[in-house]
């Protein structure tokens, strides 16, 4: 079965192509206008600052999270007024995933505790990885992932958790990875079918792999949770040395009525990496 044929099987070209391509009137009436951008940032894109010290300056700058933190992070957050707005987990891997059934019981195990863990701290949502292809298709990938993770779903929706799965490129920096188009990532959003299950859409993986962002964005809106920044090329800053318009973009995410959270996940190149977080920060205000 060929990709085209297994995403026809998925029902790609059912419910999650119906979503409507248009902004509203109304949405498009209030473009230009003042949002509120929820700040996050990704901790492991600051190699050499402390949680402590990245905390502390992020909120003198706006910050309200920082994510990708486990839970015995999380209270060092909380201390200082900030939230993990994505959960994660020590033993978390992005190539072993909810395709294979072979990894499900282990996956299973581990996301029962995560899934209490962020309950009791109060976390919105816990990322979830497809795993790599290993020549299985994308039909037999999207099945396994909804079997696998239905019961963890299940969970999430009696803890008020949910669950997001991130869109990679598989180009550049996750040859194999399976979740690579934000098509395949509706489709399985469909066979889940909770509004528990959404998915992590990374600006800079999407843009390296389908680029027409803002209209992707528009379009699978509904299944869409998550925000993650990064310029590209390089993933480093996301001002104008690099190519994508973020303002824009991030005004369309606002349209579309989003009101989570969109973090900042490039590599600084500034010596000073608070510095270059409240640029992207700033740039992310509009």
């Amino acid at each position: 079965m060929n990709r085209r044929s297994a995403l026809k099987n998925a029902a790609l070209g059912l419910g999650a192509l119906s979503i409507s391509n248009a902004v509203s009137a109304t949405d498009r009436a209030t473009a230009g206008t003042a949002y509120q951008t929820n700040h996050s940032t990704c901790l492991w894109c600051f190699q050499g600052v402390p949680i402590e010290e990245l905390a502390d300056r992020g909120k003198d700058i706006g910050l309200k999270s920082i994510e990708l933190t486990t839970v015995d992070q999380w209270p060092i957050l909380k201390e200082r007024g900030l939230t993990c707005a994505m959960g994660t987990h020590k033993d978390f891997s992005i190539d072993t995933g909810w395709n294979d059934p072979k990894n499900h019981e282990m996956l299973q195990e581990q996301y029962t505790k995560v899934i209490r863990d962020a309950a009791d701290h109060g976390i919105p949502s816990v990322i979830v990885m497809s795993g790599n292809r290993r020549g299985m298709s994308d039909y037999d990938g999207m099945r396994n992932c909804a079997v696998g993770l239905r019961p963890m779903v299940k969970l999430a929706e009696d803890a008020g958790v949910t669950l997001q799965m991130e869109l990679l490129n598989s180009k550049v920096n996750h040859p194999d990875y399976m979740c690579d188009r934000t098509q395949w990532g509706a489709g399985l959003g469909e066979m889940i079918g909770s509004d528990r299950f959404k998915l992590l859409y990374d600006i800079y993986h999407m843009q390296i792999m389908e680029g027409d962002v803002i209209a992707t964005i528009r379009k699978y809106q509904d299944y869409i949770g998550h925000y993650h920044t990064g310029g590209v090329p390089g993933r480093h800053e996301i001002n104008d040395s690099q190519e994508l318009n973020y303002p824009a973009i991030v005004r369309a995410i606002h349209e579309t009525g989003f009101q989570g959270y969109i973090a900042q996940e490039f590599v600084p190149t500034y010596d000073d990496k608070i510095k270059a977080l409240e640029e992207g920060m700033r740039i992310c205000e509009v």
